[in-house]
């Protein structure tokens, strides 16, 4: 699977989280080993440009999504077609306000946010209630397992220093 992550935002971010936190996703969501996807960190100036050019509304956004070959979720017993998911762009600038809003490190909202942008990409939507309630659990539990995951591989800091030695 190949996953490209770039900052272009000069605001300092962790690129290999990012990565694994995508590879995760689209692991749970069967995608298909050789698919693709970017994700790209961006200022403010350039998400105002994209949102303006895009959405047609004003100023910068959390997250956009720019669906590719419009790859959908594998089944039980087989991943997905392979492609090109496509693009996802978050503004840490934003994601920092909202943060702080919610009670979060900018970090935890960055990953939300690539969560989100992923979903999107794979065809789910929140505009009615149905599909917002179906996208929204099904983030939560993607967050909730990347958490679990991520926490079993780093272990604690007694299990970090001791594998160091």
């Amino acid at each position: 699977m190949s996953i490209d992550v770039a900052n272009e935002s000069g605001v300092p971010a962790d690129e290999e989280r990012l990565s694994r936190l995508a590879r995760y996703v689209l692991d749970a969501m069967r995608i298909h080993p050789l698919a693709e996807l970017s994700v790209v960190l961006v200022d403010e100036e350039p998400m105002t440009e994209l949102h303006v050019r895009w959405m047609d509304e004003p100023g910068p956004t959390d997250v956009l999504s720019f669906p590719m070959d419009e790859l959908r979720p594998g089944g039980q017993d087989r991943p997905s077609e392979p492609g090109v998911l496509g693009d996802v762009i978050i503004c840490p600038q934003v994601a920092a306000r909202q943060a702080e809003k919610a009670g979060h490190s900018a970090q935890e909202e960055i990953d939300l946010l690539c969560t989100h942008g992923i979903l999107h990409l794979l065809g789910y939507d929140h505009a009615e209630p149905d599909e917002h309630k179906e996208m929204f659990g099904l983030q939560g539990e993607l967050l909730s397992g990347w958490r679990a995951a991520e926490g079993s591989i780093a272990g604690t800091p007694q299990e970090r220093e001791d594998t160091a030695r």
